[in-house]
């Protein structure tokens, strides 16, 4: 089946076309394909907007990147001609900006230094409390994550294909649930999630879908042992820095929206689970870590904007109907048996989503 095109979901900042509010400053950001131009190199600390705007012809990423990578901030799949808004909460400290043509390779960087003191988001008590309430969610999917990875590196180095294949998407559930948590060590998400074709020049391609490809295209998991190995000991490893880490507010709230980013550029069109198209397993997961961060919010997302959190508990409840309309036993129906209508109805309820979603990270940057 083609994949569907979603260049309206996947493309534009719904809360740039809802006309959101901005951020005290508005950083511009000018992406090609062999350059990153961020106006500023030296802010104040506190609360930041980052206007990325790509002129090359590559899909490119925006990254701010604190000591040893760890990832501030970032917003994916800035296509050709598209702006794209970020809001980031930057106490003093020397970071980096990052843009990726091509969405691979460590970027084109530039020092980034921010000093003084701000009042932290977080010093409010509703905030602070969401972030203790979403860590608690996510070390309540950890274990299981590790549980269900081990029991699928194990069928693999055993040989058993049909054990493997079924634990795949099993696993990977827990996985895409806290993404937005995964994604903010920078070292380990590409070599624990990384689609083949994401990896730079010499870099080798490795973890799930390493395995996928062999378990659905070769049926021949004879050489994946080091692979297997490899990819429990990474997820050991960011199931253990997962379980210390508190997302800061405005984290959440992009976490929220990126979680939603990912259902539509790569579960909807088929792009994540290419050899399994276990694609809605994914997509399942994806919507209950967006809501588990927005619920997180909930408190004080009531206090300042009731009439935001009525429109996303609307939204939400939507898309998920409309998806329940595939599921198949414990699990959900193969992309490959979807028609294009019904991709379009996925489509259709994760953009009307996102729009309110995205309005999410103003509210909470406006404290």
């Amino acid at each position: 089946m083609t994949a569907l095109s979603l260049a309206a979901c996947g493309n534009e900042d719904p809360a740039a076309a809802a006309g959101g509010e901005a951020a005290a400053d508005d950083i511009a950001v000018a992406a090609s394909d062999d350059a990153c131009d961020v106006a500023s190199s030296e802010l104040p600390a506190g609360v930041h907007q980052f206007t990325v705007t790509n002129s090359g012809s590559k899909v490119t990423e925006f990254y701010v990147y604190a000591d040893g990578d760890r990832v501030m901030a970032e917003v994916e799949n800035i296509a050709p001609g598209v702006a794209r808004e970020l809001r980031v909460e930057l106490p003093a400290g020397e970071y980096e900006t990052a843009c990726k043509p091509g969405m691979i390779g460590d970027g084109i960087r530039s020092a980034l230094v921010v000093s003084g003191e701000a009042t932290a988001l977080s010093q409010d008590e509703s905030l602070a409390q969401a972030g203790v309430d979403y860590q608690r969610y996510v070390q309540s999917q950890t274990g299981a994550l590790l549980e269900q990875t081990t029991a699928f590196t194990d069928a693999v180095k055993a040989g058993d294909i049909e054990g493997a294949k079924a634990l795949f998407p099993v696993a990977r559930t827990y996985w895409e649930r806290i993404e937005p948590v995964a994604e903010s060590f920078g070292d380990l998400d590409p070599i624990i999630d990384g689609r083949e074709g994401d990896q730079a020049e010499g870099e080798d391609f490795t973890g799930f879908h390493r395995i996928e490809k062999a378990l659905w295209e070769t049926g021949d998991v004879s050489d994946m042992g080091p692979y297997a190995d490899q990819l429990k000991s990474n997820v050991e490893e960011i199931v253990a820095r997962a379980n210390e880490v508190t997302l800061d507010p405005l984290q959440l709230a992009n976490g929220a929206k990126a979680l939603l980013d990912e259902i539509a550029t790569g579960k909807i069109t088929g792009e994540e689970d290419r050899y399994s198209h276990t694609d809605l397993w994914d997509f399942s997961a994806n919507l209950e870590g967006s809501e588990a961060a927005v619920q997180a919010l909930r408190p004080y997302l009531e206090t300042h904007d009731a009439e935001l959190v009525a429109e996303i508990d609307e939204r939400f409840a939507a898309t998920e109907e409309e998806l329940a309309q595939y599921r198949s036993g414990d699990g959900w129906t193969s992309y490959e048996q979807l028609t294009q209508d019904q991709l379009r109805g996925l489509s259709d309820s994760i953009t009307a989503l996102t729009e309110p979603v995205s309005q999410v990270a103003a509210v909470v940057a406006e404290k």
